[in-house]
């Protein structure tokens, strides 16, 4: 696969790059596992808003992901290859060989024709999902379950993998994209590969109309607004909000703790993620 980048006929063509979707097999879905869904534009069941810079976009089709990859010991054969608007990954269909469908995650590098399964005793390839006690450590994994039967929680965008460092009694300690290591049971299940797409984090966008297309609307800077509307708003001239960064409701933007110090999986956590200026500092 490879990014395509079109002659600059115009300032917004001149600064975009498009996916060539070179790996795709179809353009059709299975309609028996799409639905589709209702759009929220980011408000409420009130019609209050709740999210905002949210609205519009292309219509989108649901795709039932299987995240749970629990039909055990049946080989499935891989028959497409394809584009899911709802997330940044490809997909992949499978047909088992008693003749059940599902959509999963299509790893980087999978094929039409390939054989995926899962279970405790099939081969660690590419593509098979098995529980982390029967994977060799070191193998990059994807779609990895926080709790036993729970389905794929963590690692599903594009191009992502995590790695498998040590096992250890019940536990087994991984490595996160983000440089997070954390400790999960044995018996969570994770498949093996890495995430298929990985140029999605090259593409550009290019032009506002292709977000409007994804259903986001522009954002407005707190400082641009009136009083009325956002604490940093308002001021003669061209204020710079007069007050450390905050939101519309006044809680700091800046520097705060935003995970739950209450949940319960916080001790399973052996080394944090970088921040953002530990990155800059490369600490």
């Amino acid at each position: 696969m490879g990014i395509r980048i079109y002659k600059p006929t115009s300032a917004g063509r001149r600064n975009s790059s498009v996916n060539d979707y070179a790996e795709l097999t179809t353009s059709k879905p299975e309609k028996t596992l799409c639905k589709r869904i209702k759009k929220s534009g980011g408000r409420n069941h009130k019609g209050i808003t709740t999210c905002r810079f949210r609205g519009g976009g292309a219509r989108k089709i649901y795709r039932i992901i299987d995240f749970k990859r629990n039909k055990d010991n049946v080989p499935a054969t891989v028959e497409t290859v394809e584009y899911d608007p709802n997330r940044n990954c490809f997909i992949s269909l499978v047909k088992y060989s008693d003749g059940e469908k599902r959509y999963i995650l299509a790893p980087h590098g999978i094929k039409t024709g390939d054989v995926v399964e899962s279970g405790t005793t099939c081969e660690p390839k590419i593509g098979n999902t098995m529980p982390m006690i029967a994977i060799p450590a070191g193998l990059e994994i994807h779609n990895i379950e926080m709790r036993a039967g729970q389905g794929g929680k963590i690692v599903r965008s594009a191009g992502n993998a995590a790695r498998i460092v040590a096992k250890e009694g019940d536990w087994v300690s991984i490595i996160l994209p983000s440089g997070e290591m954390r400790m999960l049971r044995k018996e969570c299940r994770a498949t093996i590969g890495r995430l298929s797409n990985p140029d999605f984090q090259n593409i550009r966008i290019g032009k506002a109309g292709r977000n409007r297309h994804l259903g986001r609307r522009p954002h407005v800077r707190g400082k641009a607004q009136n009083p009325v509307a956002h604490p940093m708003g308002g001021g003669e001239g061209r204020a710079n909000g007069g007050r450390h960064p905050c939101s519309p409701t006044g809680v700091l933007a800046k520097g705060g703790k935003t995970r739950n110090p209450r949940s319960t999986s916080n001790k399973r956590i052996i080394r944090r993620r970088k921040s953002k200026k530990e990155k800059q500092l490369n600490i």
